[in-house]
């Protein structure tokens, strides 16, 4: 073994031939402290010798032959170092985050440009150019509807279906010609599929407050041309039907064969049967509610409130800055866990792990964790994340019960006198206002005294913090869609949308004298996605429901 030139230096006092007791070495070592002695075999006995951190001197070894005594020696000051017990890990995902933010801040040119503010294009546009007053007050000065259309329309324009996107889809619901790329419901739509093209005229729309297209919070404000970021107005799910109606009053197409949704295109399917009863033939309505309950907007506040906290937000003022990519990454893994299942992910991935062989990692580790990761990754500059603020508030909003289908009402007459009483001729239109809603709004004397009557009165009648007086409120509101067929549907294992839900809407369908109303619940471990994937299920179920003569 080798020695530390201190430690030679005091084997050098002490006899070679020493191997008595302590007594003996404190003799042969004046004023050094022996706590023990130890003596260990050769490495030819199979014993071995300890070995000394040579930065740290607690202890002289010299060899005896054939032991080995090592002795406690007078303690040196310790050399101070700057190594820790274990080394730091790494973080190969705060790595990406920041490495992606670089690239922004180095060249706007070269970085990851989102695919948001550029659009693929193959969609039509419909313009609006006269001012557009919104449910809460705001105002759009004109707007734009992106929308892209599959079949023939026939000669009296009565084969029309209107299709109703979720949160964040596109317009491109199917592969054509102008844009090849498979649609996000591309089996489900052509000929003799679910939604048969060599039938129906399919419209398909992206929402206002959306990004792909239709004006949003990434579009123009044509007062100073500027994008609106967080001065956009607020919009309600209301508010994209009317604009949708707006589009079809300008193609003269006066009544739906069907309005058809999903998610929140459900939503926009039962909102469309409500504001414009005569106009829609049938509804079908999948995986969605009659009105957003506590849990599902429990999902969406906190994905916006982590996507509000990234410093990269800036209040929504960042489309010539660094976009909020880190918040809009784990806003959208929070949302994956509400659109599948558990059942899924037991089957698909288990507890396995990526690298199995390897030390755990706080980044993604496990096959979940790196599933979710890579949802994020590929939806954090897919989407504007004012847009997503935006329509995942509506989602928020939406009740198609009475009392609010009614405040909204007088709320938007108000408004309307409002514009029309402040700036005369540039007042928005209310053609695609359902005929109610024109007359209020035409009864200035009644509208102006509504604040203190009508609902208010209604609501001093009921307590509608009683469960049983919300239900019939809600079945109050859904009378008036008594007579448009209606297909709902749900899926067992969705939890953003759960069945009761779509129960609700079927249940209250049927009590006030629907008597046309289609329910189906289907087993699919896919939760509230089993819409996009479950192609025979729904398909079919969707199919029969369109083509059944009445």
């Amino acid at each position: 073994m080798t020695l530390h030139p201190l430690q030679e230096m005091h084997a050098r006092f002490v006899p070679s031939s020493l191997k008595g007791s302590a007594r003996a070495v404190r003799a042969a070592l004046p004023g050094t402290r022996v706590s023990s002695l130890a003596f260990t075999t050769p490495a030819s006995r199979k014993r071995k010798c300890p070995e000394l951190n040579p930065t740290y001197f607690p202890l002289v070894v010299f060899h005896t032959s054939p032991w080995t005594l090592s002795v406690n020696a007078p303690e040196p000051a310790p050399v101070q170092t700057h190594s820790s017990s274990n080394p730091p890990m790494a973080f190969p995902c705060v790595d990406q985050l920041e490495q992606r933010t670089q690239k922004f801040l180095q060249s706007f040119d070269g970085g990851p440009e989102p695919s948001y503010s550029n659009p693929v294009s193959g969609y039509s546009l419909y313009q609006h150019n006269k001012p557009f007053l919104l449910d809460h007050g705001g105002i759009l000065p004109k707007f734009e509807i992106a929308y892209e259309s599959w079949g023939e329309l026939n000669a009296d324009k009565s084969n029309v279906i209107l299709l109703h996107t979720g949160l964040s889809a596109s317009s491109h619901a199917k592969s054509h010609a102008a844009n090849p790329a498979p649609g996000w419901w591309e089996k489900f739509i052509g000929p003799g599929l679910a939604i048969d093209t060599n039938r129906f005229h399919v419209i398909c729309t992206n929402v206002i407050g959306g990004c792909y297209g239709s004006t949003g919070p990434s579009s123009i404000d044509p007062k100073d041309n500027k994008p609106y970021a967080t001065r956009f107005p607020i919009v309600t799910i209301f508010d994209m039907v009317r604009a949708q109606f707006e589009m079809l009053n300008s193609m003269g197409i006066d009544k739906l064969h069907a309005s058809v949704g999903a998610s929140m295109g459900g939503m926009q399917s039962l909102a469309a049967a409500l504001l414009f009863k005569d106009r829609v033939g049938k509804i079908v309505s999948i995986s969605a509610a009659a009105r957003s309950h506590p849990y599902s907007i429990a999902l969406r506040f906190t994905q916006r409130q982590v996507l509000m906290a990234d410093p990269n937000w800036n209040k929504g003022f960042y489309y010539d800055k660094v976009p909020p990519h880190s918040g809009m990454k784990l806003a959208r893994e929070i949302a994956t866990i509400s659109y599948r299942s558990g059942p899924e992910w037991e089957q698909r991935f288990g507890r396995k792990r990526s690298q199995p062989l390897t030390t755990p990692s706080l980044c993604a580790d496990f096959l979940i964790e790196t599933y979710l990761d890579h949802q994020g990754e590929r939806f954090c500059l897919q989407y504007d994340p004012n847009s997503l603020l935006y329509v995942s508030k509506a989602m928020d909003m939406f009740d198609l019960s009475a009392s609010i289908s009614a405040e909204t009402a007088i709320r938007r007459a108000r408004n309307t006198l409002r514009l029309q009483e402040g700036k005369g001729s540039s007042a928005p239109e209310n053609a695609a206002t359902p005929p109610e809603e024109q007359q209020a709004a035409a009864c200035s004397t009644a509208v102006a005294g509504a604040g203190s009557s009508g609902v208010d009165a209604k609501a001093k009648e009921t307590d509608l913090d009683d469960p049983k007086a919300q239900l019939n409120d809600l079945k109050q509101g859904l009378s008036t869609i008594k007579d448009i067929p209606a297909l709902v549907l749900g899926i067992q294992s969705d939890i953003l949308f759960p069945v009761w839900q779509q129960k609700e809407v079927a249940d209250c369908l049927r009590e006030t004298g629907n008597k046309n109303v289609t329910y189906y619940e289907l087993d699919s471990m896919y939760g509230h996605d089993a819409f996009l994937l479950e192609i025979v299920n729904v398909g079919s179920a969707v199919k029969g429901h369109l083509e059944l003569r009445e």
